[in-house]
């Protein structure tokens, strides 16, 4: 229950902000036309709103709604959310939203899509100079990478180390590296000392979408934390620090350990005589020892953590951390568009998610790096899904625009109200599904 709690409140925190930036975006380019704002929400307020306030001499009131599932300015001479068609037909105002040339309606509906970018790379860029960037590469991960049976069946093998697709080295993991390798012809890894190839097939992301099992993650060494005195690793001489390298001639890694001496366990062997290859203080070393009737030496693992891999780190002043930042939230958004064209198959939509799946990649316990990181990946989203040409978005909006500004003459209200109509008729289609997804993989 508490991990539900912190992740809700990190989730509602984080949507907060977002709306707010992005409604304020058109809220700014609507007075600075001087057109008229007569409601500003945060969330939704079909029939009640929560609070609501109009300051003195304003033309605009102030609210919270109860349905968290977004917000609206609504501005004057405009067919927008609120559906109010009664005040197009009355004679227009110099005022109004529909009154404006073409070029500032337009800055009024792309405010928001803009506003949610910037706050998106100065969060980056905030990230990156108060914490800087931390990663591990993977070309130097020491024992290369555990598969999922997906890319097994692709010709990846556990202990690979990823160096390139295509010829493009890989750096890091992350949807970018994914992305990379979905898309190649070819994955270059290195497998026991020696170059290999691995040829990606065609449908590649359609067989990991459908397994919905991470396509690789790090393998970690066999680190003791600790040794039980008079047992097996004790008496052998292991000490705590020793990382245990291989087993029988066997390279092994954190939990290769573990499964190979159950292995032995439940096939009842009488050989209980093991030789283990182990590091201690950079120096390798092997012994041999005899462990108990249960398979056992009585040792202790370290945790399996990012800590026991080499990492790179850099630091970023606050100057020059807004480049980094940019460029880090525009590499975010061309990985995001490029994973868009996934949505569009069978697996692709079923992996379609609601508040639920949202809400699941905020941390289960508070860590303000992680909530920035992916309120500024959420603003990013946010951006891009609100510029699609689809009626009732703002780039609905824009693409009627842009219309007008090439043709010279505005669609029909008549025309706008039914393709506002449509949009929300699709975009509620779209919210039900994905939160239908949602609950599905919650009781299946």
């Amino acid at each position: 229950m508490e991990t539900f709690l912190i992740r809700a409140l990190q989730l509602i925190m984080s949507l907060s902000l977002l709306v707010i930036i992005h409604e304020g975006g058109h809220f700014l380019f609507a007075r600075l036309f001087k057109t008229r704002v007569e409601k500003f929400c945060l969330f939704f307020d079909p029939w009640f709103t929560l609070f609501k306030f109009k300051p003195k001499n304003s033309e605009t009131e102030y609210g919270i709604g109860w349905l968290p599932l977004g917000g609206y300015v609504k501005i004057a001479g405009m067919i927008d959310e609120s559906m109010d068609t009664e005040q197009m037909k009355q004679p227009m105002q110099p005022w109004e939203f529909r009154a404006k040339p073409a070029w500032q309606r337009l800055l009024i509906m792309v405010g928001g899509v803009l506003f949610n970018f910037l706050l998106a790379l100065f969060i980056y860029s905030m990230i990156l100079f108060t914490w800087g960037d931390e990663y591990i590469p993977v070309q130097q991960a020491p024992l290369g990478m555990d598969f999922n049976q997906t890319a097994k069946n692709a010709g990846f093998r556990d202990g690979d180390i990823l160096i390139s697709a295509d010829g493009v080295p890989l750096e890091r993991m992350g949807g970018d590296l994914l992305t990379a390798i979905v898309d190649a012809r070819q994955v270059t890894v290195l497998r026991n000392g020696q170059e290999a190839s691995v040829y990606i097939p065609e449908n590649m992301m359609d067989r990991l979408l459908a397994d919905s099992v991470r396509f690789a993650d790090f393998r970690f060494p066999f680190v003791i934390d600790s040794i039980v005195p008079g047992r097996p690793a004790a008496l052998a001489g292991l000490q705590a620090g020793d990382s245990i390298t291989a087993l029988d001639g066997k390279k092994i890694a954190y939990f290769d350990f573990k499964e190979e001496m159950l292995n032995r366990q439940k096939a009842d062997s009488a050989d209980h005589d093991i030789t283990l290859a182990y590091v201690r203080n950079g120096v390798s070393d092997t012994l041999t020892l005899t462990t108990d009737a249960n398979f056992e030496i009585g040792i202790a693992p370290r945790t399996a953590t990012d800590k026991l891999l080499p990492v790179v780190r850099k630091e970023y002043s606050f100057l020059s951390s807004f480049p980094a930042g940019a460029a880090l939230g525009i590499n975010t958004l061309k990985g995001y568009v490029g994973q868009m064209k996934y949505l569009f198959s069978k697996e692709g939509a079923k992996q379609l998610g609601g508040f639920g799946t949202i809400g699941s990649i905020f941390p289960a316990t508070w860590d303000w790096h992680q909530f920035w990181y992916m309120t500024a990946f959420l603003s990013i989203i946010l951006a891009f899904m609100n510029i699609l040409p689809i009626p009732a978005l703002d780039g609905g909006h824009v693409l009627f625009l842009i219309y007008e500004i090439v043709a010279r003459r505005k669609p029909s209200d008549q025309f706008m109200e039914r393709a506002q109509m449509v949009g929300m008729f699709l975009l509620f289609g779209l919210l039900i599904w994905a939160n239908f997804n949602d609950i599905l993989r919650f009781f299946f």
